[in-house]
């Protein structure tokens, strides 16, 4: 266990680069499927790798051995160290866990107010009057799709039906999920932070493709996605603020987005095949060392209690 449990730790860190690699190469749903996963299941395997570290210091307790029918303490070190670490890691654990709290209550308010906002429309498109341009999908039972009259002037009416095709498809596929997951296991490991920003892409890319297919015209897609940003960033206008769990289409890095859907392969060389094979791979071997790197560390903890057991005093 001395070794094998911190490889989950260190795991996290690796991911960020290949996440990168793996938004502009791997089709945009399989990147943000496998980015959400990464995420969730390296953040699961640094909050285990916390809790078996928390438990050869926590024998030196006289109730915890008691409880746990321990003779002694289990030996993995000097107890001064093996305290120390007991003590990080459940400082560490427990301030995860707060943030994880706060987080997802945080989240909770902003959906319920998304969706009361919702349910103040019956039909699937709210106009704002408001001269700033923006756009943005607003989840809820059923979402809504939130644009000003700011925006729809910026757009010419085939473009109009590009951006509408791109917020439905946010309302669809239930991207607000996959942000919520990468957000929270943010919380459990600074590494996985840096995979909020290609999920970010993955998510915008995955909308517009879905606009793409829905009005055949890739090239007029591109154009609507970017005068849609141009107009929301050059406006004089503040605007209203948007809902903490809105996902709107001028999100992101909107020239590499049309350059994607225009088919220029020079910004996006991370696409040729032995590049997007390699960042998989390594977001897979990140999740599949992790994973048996926890159970491997378990087994040895359960191992040593059981020769604790058995100790004569």
């Amino acid at each position: 266990m001395i070794h094998t449990v911190w490889l989950p730790l260190v795991l996290p860190f690796l991911a960020g680069p290949a996440g990168r690699r793996l938004a502009v190469s791997l089709p945009p749903r399989q990147a943000l499927r496998l980015l959400t996963l990464t995420a969730a299941g390296l953040a699961i395997g640094s909050a285990c790798a916390l809790a078996l570290l928390i438990v050869p210091g926590a024998t030196h307790l006289h109730a915890v051995a008691a409880s746990g029918h321990l003779l002694a303490p289990l030996a993995s070190g000097s107890p001064d160290a093996v305290i120390a670490v007991a003590v990080t890691a459940a400082t560490l654990l427990s301030w995860c866990a707060t943030l994880l709290v706060r987080a997802a209550d945080r989240r909770r308010r902003r959906l319920r107010q998304a969706r009361g906002l919702a349910a103040r429309s019956d039909g699937e498109l709210v106009v704002l009057a408001d001269d700033h341009p923006d756009a943005y999908a607003l989840p809820g039972r059923p979402g809504r799709i939130v644009v000003t009259t700011g925006m729809l002037r910026a757009l010419s009416a085939p473009e109009r039906e590009v951006l509408l095709a791109h917020e439905r498809a946010h309302l669809k596929d239930r991207h607000h999920l996959f942000t919520a997951v990468v957000d929270l296991a943010g919380l459990c490991h600074p590494g996985l932070r840096a995979l909020r920003e290609p999920l970010a892409y993955a998510v915008e890319r995955s909308a517009d493709e879905s606009a793409a297919t829905s009005v055949g015209d890739r090239r007029l897609t591109a154009r609507a996605i970017g005068r849609a940003a141009l107009a929301a960033r050059t406006s004089s206008t503040a605007g209203r603020p948007r809902p903490g769990a809105a996902l709107a289409a001028t999100a992101g890095p909107v020239p590499k987005r049309v350059a994607a859907l225009l088919g220029d392969h020079h910004l996006e060389k991370a696409a040729r095949p032995l590049v997007r094979r390699a960042a998989a791979a390594t977001l897979l071997t990140c999740l599949a060392l992790s994973a048996g790197a926890s159970l491997q560390a378990a087994d040895d903890l359960h191992a040593g209690i059981e020769i604790a057991q058995g100790e004569s005093p």
